[in-house]
């Protein structure tokens, strides 16, 4: 690739707005980065979407936008979108993809019973690829998997200002907890971005001897990793967010945005 420009943006893709708890930390490293962030409202909730219908929507919606931002960088900041579309997307385009996985090889390190929970969508739960890292990371622990599409709802409806459900969150716990050995659980794996915005519900119901765990600083500095030495503007602007068009579900209020460091919303 050539040098990039320094107003060259990084882009984040989600399918809502949870790949904002992956804009944070890394803003936090690259203060002045030109951000875009894009969530696929018309296509959300993921989790509930076939395999081959996301291998087939997200290089394509990816490539829309490349066209359109010309970023440096694009961050799939959606685990069920990583797991199922990662090498559809760098087979299609020309610049670095930064993938999310489900943190589990740290969380094997951490757990001290040995019995690790997996909460995500029900699409990335049910991926091989999570297969994949529990034989590779964590094959003398047990781990335990629940796929939640409530909680993707009710993290949306936080940033917009609603009141989480406590009995929400005690059912998604609850989907770890009640399979067996689940009792003994000790970190979870908060395997959807969007659920580390409710991480101070969930953490209080799960207690004090419950560590969880996310990869989105990981990420963030895989970001800043990828893109050292390039040039950046000297003093931060304002992001874009661009959603693509949904009847159902408009954009959140620009104020639930702007703690994120977005200055304008757009619609595709």
């Amino acid at each position: 690739m050539q040098t990039p420009a320094p107003d060259a943006p990084i882009l984040f893709f989600d399918s809502g707005l949870g790949g904002l708890t992956v804009l944070g930390p890394t803003r936090a490293l690259l203060p002045t980065a030109p951000i875009v962030y894009a969530a696929d409202y018309a296509g959300l909730p993921y989790g509930k979407k076939s395999d081959a219908e996301l291998a087939a929507r997200v290089p394509a919606l990816l490539g829309r936008l490349v066209e359109r931002y010309h970023p440096r960088l694009a961050v799939i900041a959606c685990n069920t979108a990583s797991t199922i579309a990662l090498t559809h997307v760098r087979a299609a385009l020309d610049l670095p993809i930064v993938g999310t996985v489900p943190a589990i090889k740290p969380a094997s390190e951490l757990t001290r019973s040995g019995v690790i929970g997996v909460l995500g969508t029900e699409a990335t739960v049910r991926q091989p690829y999570v297969d994949d890292l529990s034989a590779k990371f964590a094959r003398d622990k047990t781990v335990l998997r629940h796929g939640s599409p409530e909680l993707v709802t009710a993290a949306e409806g936080k940033l917009r200002g609603a009141p989480v459900d406590p009995a929400t969150i005690a059912r998604a716990l609850a989907g770890l907890t009640e399979q067996a050995g689940g009792d003994a659980i000790d970190v979870i794996v908060l395997a959807c971005t969007h659920f580390p915005l409710l991480q101070d519900e969930l953490q209080a119901a799960a207690g004090p001897g419950v560590t969880l765990i996310d990869g989105a600083t990981g990420i963030a500095r895989r970001i800043a990793h990828l893109t050292q030495g390039q040039a950046w503007p000297k003093t931060a602007a304002p992001g874009i967010a661009v959603f693509t068009r949904s009847e159902d579900r408009p954009p959140p209020p620009l104020a639930a945005l702007t703690p994120y460091g977005i200055g304008r919303i757009e619609t595709i």
